[in-house]
């Protein structure tokens, strides 16, 4: 399984966000040369963060991003929702009418590991990484 590119770039962009101090804002061109990638392209990833609530875009020569919801708050689910959106990772595409119930037997494995995995990413807060960055610099 492997999640995109953009969910990586949201993740970093989200732990950098929740290290700046409160009511901070930073440039999509800041943010995107931390990254090394083009603004252009981060600006379509910070639109998908915005859209889901989780930072806000303030215009303005002084604007910027900054989070919006309580750092504590703040999930890898949440950014992964927000840039992957929520449908399931695996659909089964055979037609099992020879089954009792008509269940896919390998799709109930796949979403039974899907909710697992979703509850651990449901517990890791992007605060938590931010704190060991912090805890590593002083």
């Amino acid at each position: 399984m492997k999640y995109s590119r953009a969910t990586n770039y949201a993740l970093h962009t989200m732990v950098y966000l929740t290290l700046q101090p409160k009511g901070k804002t930073i440039g999509v061109e800041q943010l995107a040369k931390i990254q090394n990638l083009s603004p252009t392209y981060l600006s379509k990833i910070l639109t998908k963060l915005v859209k889901a609530g989780l930072i806000e875009s303030i215009p303005g020569v002084k604007g910027g991003y900054s989070i919006v919801r309580q750092s504590n708050e703040i999930t890898f689910l949440d950014v992964i929702h927000a840039i992957e959106g929520k449908t399931s990772l695996f659909n089964c595409s055979f037609d099992h009418e020879d089954l009792q119930n008509g269940d896919c037997l390998i799709e109930n494995v796949m979403i039974e590991a899907e909710k697992k995995m979703k509850e651990e990413l449901n517990s890791r807060l992007i605060l938590d990484i931010a704190n060991q960055i912090n805890k590593e610099t002083l």
